[in-house]
């Protein structure tokens, strides 16, 4: 679908050329994820703002902080455009809480991985379905996971491009841009929260910490729920 100079165009272009060349080579069939944080803010804030054919949606696992929701409501109001919301399916967190507990992911990685598997994978591969690039906030600094991610990549399970125009940022560079750009993010990011999960499952860093030190504080893992995970 991509050329070897198309890909190679975007990787040379500023977000908002990046995202306009992107939309121009697919004129449709682009989705972007937010997670509500600090870099999906500034990808909301350029496709809404310049009304880019890009569906916009984000998960509600039902375990959110509150915060979550009033930036959520926020974002409508400000851009007048409404996030899409998908929700687990109800069967699914029904089974989970009564057979492994309410709170049952802190007792194995396992139970963990099961409950975002239902709470977030699940749902976000409904609201893939027929998309063909997906775009997303992901950083390679973020974590030794994501630092052999390319800017443009094919998922082979989901069957679509991954668009990741915001790679090679450093964290310095988010905030920066969000203050010259005076994009609203959560208050919890100023109390030590650089990623922000599910509300039992993150706490705040210390300055030192690796910023996905703060997810599942409590296993020794590789921080990852399985959103971008190609099994």
């Amino acid at each position: 679908m991509f050329t070897a100079e198309e890909i190679q165009h975007l990787e040379a272009l500023d977000l908002q050329q990046s995202l306009f060349k992107l939309c121009e080579i697919i004129p449709d069939g682009i989705i972007f994820s937010t997670s509500l944080g600090q870099e999906d803010q500034i990808i909301t804030d350029v496709i809404f703002k310049n009304k880019l054919p890009v569906k916009v949606f984000t998960l509600d696992t039902g375990r959110l902080f509150y915060e979550h929701y009033d930036l959520l409501s926020n974002n409508n109001s400000k851009y007048k455009i409404k996030t899409e919301v998908y929700f687990p399916e109800a069967t699914d967190v029904e089974n989970y809480v009564n057979e492994k507990g309410i709170n049952g992911f802190f007792h194995s990685v396992e139970n963990r991985k099961e409950c975002c598997y239902i709470r977030k994978v699940k749902p976000l591969n409904r609201a893939l379905e027929g998309a063909k690039v997906w775009i997303t906030g992901l950083r390679s600094e973020q974590s030794e996971n994501r630092q052999t991610l390319k800017m443009l990549d094919w998922d082979e399970s989901r069957q679509l491009y991954k668009f990741n125009p915001l790679l090679h940022w450093n964290y310095d560079a988010v905030l920066k841009y969000i203050e010259d750009h005076q994009i609203m993010d959560l208050p919890l990011h100023k109390k030590g929260f650089v990623s922000v999960g599910c509300k039992p499952c993150t706490r705040a860093i210390e300055p030192a910490e690796n910023p996905r030190a703060g997810r599942w504080w409590w296993e020794e893992s590789q921080k990852e729920c399985g959103l971008h995970s190609e099994k």
